[in-house]
């Protein structure tokens, strides 16, 4: 026996076919407009953070204008590290060493350059992150500047060979913080 088909059951199962694909339709468009939202509000999140990022560098590179200038001709005879009397950046592949000389607390002549005082007991090693040299710079007094506004950076004297290419993409990096803030930057070549 053949059964006949009711045009009312073909029309219902059309009309269940109908509002299952409306509602997936639906839910996609829903996930959609999720996903629209939250690129949006990632975007506002990183324009914020580098409005705040450049607001930073902007107070720092304030701090940094209060040195005067550098006067190249009082270190342009300079040669050897040990003589260089401003900050002193030895880049490495994962830090920074910044050699500093304090100024002289003692402000009368007598005695000045003598063994009583000498400039190598106010000379600082420190070791910092690269990230952290801004910070670092703005921290020191200004009578560490004798020169002015300027700093040696040379390469770390005894680098490994597989960190080779790292240590001059910090360098590069290092010069390039520093010109960012105005500080200018006297290049030392590895012996």
């Amino acid at each position: 026996m053949v059964r006949k088909r009711s045009p009312l059951r073909g029309l219902l199962s059309l009309t269940l076919l109908l509002f299952v694909a409306l509602f997936a339709c639906h839910k996609e468009e829903q996930a959609v407009v999720g996903v629209a939202r939250t690129a949006v509000t990632a975007e506002q999140q990183a324009a914020a953070a580098a409005k705040a990022s450049e607001s930073k560098k902007e107070t720092q590179r304030a701090q940094l204008a209060q040195i005067p200038l550098p006067t190249k001709s009082m270190y342009v005879d300079v040669h050897e590290p040990g003589a260089w009397r401003n900050p002193f950046l030895s880049v490495d592949a994962d830090n920074i060493g910044l050699r500093i000389t304090l100024p002289d607390a003692n402000t009368s002549p007598v005695g000045q350059g003598s063994m009583l005082r000498p400039e190598g007991a106010r000379r600082q090693q420190l070791q910092i992150r690269p990230a952290d040299l801004p910070e670092a710079l703005i921290a020191l007094p200004a009578g560490a500047w004798h020169y002015g506004r300027v700093v040696a950076v040379a390469e770390s004297p005894n680098p490994n060979k597989t960190d080779r290419p790292r240590l001059r993409r910090n360098v590069e990096a290092v010069m390039q913080q520093l010109n960012d803030l105005g500080v200018v930057v006297d290049e030392w070549p590895t012996r």
